[in-house]
């Protein structure tokens, strides 16, 4: 069953505080991940980048490299609604331009994040899990609770939680998945998109 949004915020708490322990370390492994990936990454390499001992990783990361990688992913993801958030918050109120700022926003900063575009072209194996099959849940969950009250005003409590979710797989998929038809990170092509086809769909639903 796909996971409650007070289990996905719990999650995404129990990331941050990890992530509090030692920002230098998951610094140093970010740019070792965009370097060479993850899987050629090593916590030897991650201390040699941070300047620390193998020994100090050890002690704040108990655990090792696995707990990095999800310090490092807690830390993006925890950034990203950060900087969304901010995008937001200087968008005119009407829906149109909270969606495509929301879509643009999302999709160039997936595109130029460099550890993300390494993992995505050489370990395709790596992220795919997360957004596919029972971990897709916890994505979907945490951007479901942050797309709510941003969506609520204009599409209701009940159709909010619900509304973001959708959005969310689409954006995945058009950017996992490029198209021909819409580059989502060009503004123009966004409003056309959401024009076209996301405010249709979600007009419906909520009249229904």
């Amino acid at each position: 069953m796909p996971l409650s949004q007070e289990m996905a915020a719990t999650a995404l708490s129990d990331r941050v505080s990890v992530v509090g322990a030692d920002s230098k370390i998951t610094d140093a492994a970010l740019a070792c991940f965009a370097r060479w990936g993850v899987a050629k990454t090593t916590l030897d390499d991650i201390a040699r980048e941070a300047s620390c001992s193998r020994a100090t990783v050890y002690r704040l990361f108990p655990g090792g490299k696995d707990v990095v990688i999800d310090a490092v992913a807690g830390r993006e993801l925890v950034r990203f609604f950060a900087d969304l958030s901010a995008a937001l918050d200087g968008v005119a109120g009407d829906l149109e331009s909270l969606l495509v700022t929301g879509i643009t926003f999302t999709t160039r900063a997936i595109r130029s994040h460099d550890a993300l575009q390494f993992v995505l072209a050489h370990e395709p194996e790596v992220i795919l899990p997360l957004v596919a099959f029972d971990r897709c849940d916890l994505v979907l969950a945490q951007a479901a609770a942050f797309c709510e009250p941003w969506l609520a005003p204009h599409l209701g409590a009940e159709w909010a939680a619900r509304a973001g979710e959708w959005l969310t797989r689409m954006v995945l998929s058009y950017t996992l998945v490029p198209s021909d038809g819409f580059d989502l990170a060009r503004e123009d092509d966004a409003r056309h998109f959401v024009n076209c086809f996301v405010l249709p769909g979600l007009t419906a639903t909520t009249t229904n």
